[in-house]
């Protein structure tokens, strides 16, 4: 690797059973006016898988407080 070269970083996307998806590395999110929403670096994110969080994209925990299940395992069908 050339001496003005970063590693590329590695964006981690899990999915939590009955719970959000949890995201790991360097993301951005950025809304439907194209703002970006300033995280921080290095910090694991949770977005809301659920539905019913008031706090969206965002997680809230309140997949345990309404019962929300869903154990998908990602697959390499995109449908698309």
């Amino acid at each position: 690797m050339a001496e003005d070269q970063q590693p590329e970083a590695v964006v981690v996307i899990k999915v939590v059973d009955n719970g959000p998806y949890q995201v790991k590395g360097p993301v951005r999110v950025v809304d439907h006016d194209n703002n970006v929403v300033d995280l921080g670096p290095g910090r694991t994110r949770l977005l809301c898988r659920c539905g019913k969080s008031n706090k969206k994209p965002f997680c809230d925990g309140s997949h345990a407080r309404t019962g929300f299940q869903a154990s998908e395992r990602p697959t390499s069908d995109t449908g698309t």
